[in-house]
């Protein structure tokens, strides 16, 4: 099996030397080229990098890369092969990753929870509810298979998160499919001019709430792998903005 997976870059930064791995600069056609492979070329939408973040690459690596599976993950957090050694030693080999696809057509991060906060409720005190209610529109209409679902994940405190995934190439094709579709749609319902730079990130943050959904309606088989943060994740600063976040107005 032939196993690609894209790393998604807009900085120079250390890549992991697994050939598995395909670092990919995100929004190339917006910025000056890094030295990396570029999300820019043959079938692409790199332009709509500030609206859309590491999904560019992803829908460059869909329409344009050869492989019988395709992976997303970023170039601060990867998916872990083994508990022990450095990080640069923990991150999953390409042969680790064949493994796990013959266990399963999928490849997901082990769910990250909220605790306190519902799917729903910590994208409303994180980002915009319209953006949300927008996408339940959408799916009411156009796909209302996924409503269930939709309700379902929402409402619960824990997800996988992330935009990262390794999917054998048919999986791949649907959910793309299906999910550039629904952006396109919320792309002409969303007036987002007046969002903040980080709010204006709202397709990318939309997706990742999407992925469960079509998992679940789909009824796709899936493993979970651990998660490695390259960098430190600043987690007392990230849990005051997130009580923060929850207890005032945003």
């Amino acid at each position: 099996m032939k196993t690609r997976i894209v790393v998604a870059v807009h900085k120079p930064y250390p890549m992991p030397q697994d050939p598995v791995y395909l670092p990919v600069q995100a929004g190339r056609a917006l910025h000056e080229p890094l030295g990396f492979t570029g999300d820019d070329s043959g079938e692409n939408i790199s332009k709509k990098n500030p609206n859309y973040c590491e999904l560019t690459c992803l829908y460059w690596a869909w329409k344009n890369l050869d492989a019988d599976a395709l992976g997303l993950c970023h170039y601060r957090r990867y998916f872990a092969g083994r508990p022990f050694g450095s990080k640069w030693e923990r991150i999953l080999t390409g042969e680790q990753a064949e493994k796990l696809l013959s266990k399963a057509p999928v490849v997901l991060p082990k769910k990250r929870n909220y605790y306190i906060e519902t799917g729903w409720s910590q994208y409303a005190h994180a980002h915009h509810e319209e953006d949300l209610l927008a996408v339940r529109a959408i799916l009411e209409t156009q796909y209302p298979a996924y409503v269930p679902a939709f309700d379902r994940t929402l409402s619960r405190t824990g997800g996988h998160r992330f935009n990262m995934f390794i999917m054998r190439r048919e999986a791949l094709n649907t959910y793309c499919t299906w999910l550039f579709a629904v952006l396109a749609e919320l792309e002409g319902k969303l007036d987002i001019s007046e969002y903040s730079r980080n709010d204006q990130r709202v397709f990318g943050f939309v997706a990742e709430r999407l992925l469960d959904v079509w998992i679940e309606t789909e009824g796709v088989p899936y493993c979970e792998c651990p998660v490695i943060h390259m960098e430190s994740q600043h987690w007392l600063k990230k849990g005051s903005a997130f009580l923060k976040r929850k207890f005032s107005a945003k």
